[in-house]
């Protein structure tokens, strides 16, 4: 994957028990929906957001602006900047794994955002083992991972050669079945008769054929894309004058050192057992907070 589209959007380690696989993350997805301008008709200059007092309908500030939290009707807890970035998990570069379910046992409702993975650093053969061992048993393997600052669940599935880092829902936010008007489940518990479950099930067979995604278009694009073109063509283009944007320094991603980080883990954990081999003259209270940041990593960016 070398093209600009596929380029790389985080790097780290997929872990589990004392196995590591260095990975690199690419996104599975592109975004080809339409994209609408607003114009202002009579000048065909371009048309922005801007950010209006809902109360007055006067723009206002951007240092003017909070950031709440509605704990009650009408009733907000406005955080600082400072007390938000605090409370934003801290990456550590790595995708945790902590269990494995059957492949089956994962809805498709929690599916969220799908990623390729790809082994880097030689790390070819282990990632190939987790790979294969997955499809022998035919389980997946459930994450956590750290993205851009913010935590997510994840599941790693095999596909073919490679391994799908998808982001899952968390179970807060899925919607309970209780307050939709569902049929029970089996055909004892609903109308439906046998000769009637017996026609569908032929009418289904009927229509199935193979899974293949290139059957199927976007009508909606497709037929707004020929019209442009159709208008494009006929001479119907109308000039827009972009206004002149400032030019900000962008600062690249910070990407970690893997041999780096593992280093100094193996270093931490060996003077951690040099320590624990010491005599000790007096017990060190060591508080939550203090196990919970210890092994903070930096952040890095994705898309």
């Amino acid at each position: 994957m070398t093209s600009s589209n596929n380029r790389v959007l985080w790097k780290g380690a997929i872990t589990f028990g004392l196995v590591h696989i260095p990975i690199a993350l690419y996104s599975a997805t592109t975004e080809t929906g339409l994209d609408f301008d607003w114009l202002d008709k009579r000048s065909m200059d371009p048309v922005g957001y801007k950010r209006i007092n809902k109360k007055t309908g006067k723009e206002i500030d951007k240092e003017n602006i909070v950031k709440g939290i509605e704990y009650k009707d009408d009733q907000y807890i406005v955080l600082s900047p400072e007390e938000i970035s605090a409370a934003y998990p801290k990456s550590t570069q790595t995708i945790e794994i902590a269990t494995f379910v059957p492949a089956t046992d994962i809805p498709f409702v929690y599916l969220e955002r799908p990623y390729y993975t790809a082994p880097i650093n030689k790390g070819e053969k282990v990632y190939a083992l987790l790979r294969e061992t997955l499809l022998e048993t035919q389980r997946v393997a459930i994450a956590r991972v750290v993205i851009q600052t913010k935590q997510h669940l994840a599941v790693l599935i095999p596909s073919g050669p490679v391994l799908i880092l998808n982001l899952l829902r968390w179970g807060n936010d899925i919607r309970k079945l209780e307050d939709l008007n569902l049929p029970a489940e089996g055909i004892k518990g609903t109308s439906v008769t046998d000769k009637e479950l017996k026609m569908a099930a032929q009418l289904v067979k009927s229509m199935s054929s193979e899974w293949n995604p290139e059957e199927f278009h976007d009508t909606f694009k497709e037929k707004i894309m020929e019209l442009v073109n159709q208008k494009a063509e006929s001479g119907e283009l109308q000039s827009v004058s972009q206004p002149e944007q400032i030019e900000q320094p962008q600062s690249g991603a910070q990407i970690i050192d893997l041999t780096e980080l593992l280093r100094n883990s193996l270093k931490k954990d060996k003077n951690k057992v040099e320590d624990t081999k010491a005599p000790v003259k007096k017990a060190a209270k060591t508080s939550s907070k203090e196990l919970t940041h210890s092994t903070a990593g930096k952040k890095s960016r994705a898309s």
